[in-house]
């Protein structure tokens, strides 16, 4: 009976061991699991925005600096987090109109260049990705149907686009279709589609309740940079 205690304190220390270990600061750096720093433009509306898309193992800190060493984003988990960790992370920048902030000064704002993410695991192992932001926007797609402000029956709808081939120099390498119920801003339909797609037939049961609805079309340059067309539409 006596060695019960004595039994339980050396458990208690055993397990308590891994956990101290394991916080240690780590010397070894990997790469992000999935790093990416893009444009969208927004064709139809005139505005642009940034757009960060990371993931990896659980961390606990990350940071972006632009090409010139400027550091212009930073995230410190907290508390219960900083040692539980967070995972995958997208967000993206305001996106005022061109009529206030030109493309020109969006630009500048965000240089073509070398970005480098930093960051560190739960585990104290050190994160680091460099990635290339780019100024090849591709041109937005033309919706050819539906129409803007056309009435499409349920079980009619199918979009169809012309392909993006400028300006000189681009590439697209694939395209999106995204429809939106306007009405349930929650449900979307979304599609990833080849290059040499141009039209995609959206299902019936998607379309099923009347109302409003919007139809984006993205053009993705082999860069990552996206520009976007919308069309809203209704359906009977």
């Amino acid at each position: 009976m006596r060695r019960r205690p004595w039994f339980l304190v050396v458990a208690i220390s055993l397990v308590a061991i891994p956990v101290a270990v394991a916080a240690a600061p780590s010397t070894a750096t990997v790469e992000f699991k999935r790093a990416q720093l893009r444009v969208e433009i927004n064709a139809t509306d005139g505005d642009a925005g940034l757009q960060i898309d990371l993931d990896h193992d659980p961390w606990q800190s990350l940071s972006l600096t632009r090409p010139d060493g400027q550091l212009i984003f930073e995230v410190q988990n907290r508390g219960v987090l900083r040692d539980y960790g967070l995972t995958e992370l997208f967000s993206e920048s305001s996106e005022p109109p061109f009529t206030t902030f030109p493309l020109s000064e969006f630009k500048q704002l965000f240089p073509a260049g070398d970005y480098v993410f930093d960051g560190v695991q739960t585990d104290g192992m050190q994160m680091r990705s460099v990635v290339r932001l780019t100024h090849d926007f591709p041109d937005g797609p033309q919706i050819t149907a539906p129409e803007e402000d056309s009435v499409v029956a349920p079980d009619e709808l199918v979009v169809r686009w012309n392909a993006v081939m400028t300006p000189v120099g681009i590439q697209v390498v694939r395209y999106e279709v995204l429809v939106v119920d306007e009405s349930r801003g929650v449900r979307v339909f979304s599609a990833d589609l080849p290059r040499m797609s141009r039209s995609i037939t959206i299902p019936e049961e998607f379309l099923a309740r009347n109302g409003p609805y919007k139809v984006e079309v993205l053009a993705i340059e082999r860069s990552g940079n996206q520009t976007l067309t919308e069309v809203s539409f209704r359906v009977r």
